[in-house]
């Protein structure tokens, strides 16, 4: 009896254990923040342990229990989030990850798939805190309707619309995607025109109304707002270089796509993921704010 116990404990535990890369790409995905998730994530291990030893071997599925408690601490956050963003100087774009992140880096939990795309990732920012919970779960996750509503606290059919107006935001803000290997050669070519303060090559580029968002959190110079024509574009990133003697650009993938890394003197000063349609880039986000570009160093 004490045998079987114990086994089942293990088994507990064991099951436990290898929930950290899921739970990790959950929280990431709800927050935009790999540093947020790590924190819900260690939160919610913390709330298990805290459980008396009965208790958690009550529990029938630990995996379950976690996904609950790491879902409605990301929808508390996600609440107080639109609080402090409120406060945040000039534009709030999500922590980007490396598409090859060190051993040891949470960065390297992160699942690189479509559902982290920075384009992707941006829309969900234009969700409902209830919205993106249940909608995330659902249609990236596959949880059912009835176990998204004990994470949002409301009704499965409410949590059903709540996704499917998710999906809608989606639907309308994604125009179709130029394939992988026109989007590379889109950025790599734009690198090269931007170290080459070619505004010229840099407008040809560039969409008539593309957009580039830069976020430097206050830390940093950045862009106040976003910026957009393919033209005002060029001129401004050719005048970052220009003020910028020693900027070097290594083409390097952001968040599972290309992209490209600005360093001056060997430090990283900033992060840029692209979207590109119609043979043309349509969207440039640039991250930064150096609190979020941790695993870039």
């Amino acid at each position: 009896m004490e045998e079987t116990v114990a086994g089942r404990r293990d088994e507990a535990l064991r099951v436990v254990a290898a929930e950290r890369r899921r739970l990790t790409n959950l929280a990431y995905r709800l927050l935009g923040s790999l540093a947020d998730a790590e924190d819900v994530v260690q939160e919610t291990y913390a709330r298990w342990y805290a459980l008396p030893e009965r208790r958690r071997a009550e529990v029938a599925a630990p995996g379950g229990w976690l996904t609950t408690v790491a879902g409605r601490i990301c929808l508390d956050l996600l609440g107080s989030a639109r609080v402090r963003r409120e406060r945040y100087v000039g534009a709030w774009l999500p922590e980007p990850v490396p598409g090859d992140g060190a051993d040891g880096d949470p960065a390297d939990r992160i699942t690189l798939d479509e559902s982290v795309h920075m384009a992707f990732l941006v829309v969900l920012e234009s969700m409902t805190p209830a919205e993106r919970v249940a909608f995330v779960l659902h249609d990236v996750f596959g949880y059912p309707f009835p176990e998204v509503a004990v994470v949002v606290g409301r009704s499965a059919a409410a949590c059903r619309q709540l996704a499917a107006s998710g999906r809608r935001r989606v639907r309308g803000a994604r125009p179709p995607a130029a394939p992988a290997g026109e989007r590379a050669a889109l950025v790599r070519e734009f690198g090269r025109a931007w170290e080459a303060r070619d505004v010229r090559a840099l407008v040809g580029l560039l969409d008539p109304d593309a957009t580039v968002v830069a976020d430097g959190g206050g830390l940093v110079q950045a862009l106040p707002e976003p910026l957009s024509g393919g033209g005002r574009i060029a001129a401004a990133v050719a005048a970052f270089a220009d003020a910028q003697p020693g900027l070097e650009l290594c083409e390097q993938p952001v968040n599972g796509q290309e992209g490209l890394v600005a360093r001056v003197d060997g430090v990283v000063v900033g992060v840029l993921a692209f979207r590109a349609a119609g043979g043309r880039i349509t969207d440039v986000w640039v991250v930064r704010n150096p609190e979020k570009l941790g695993p870039w160093r």
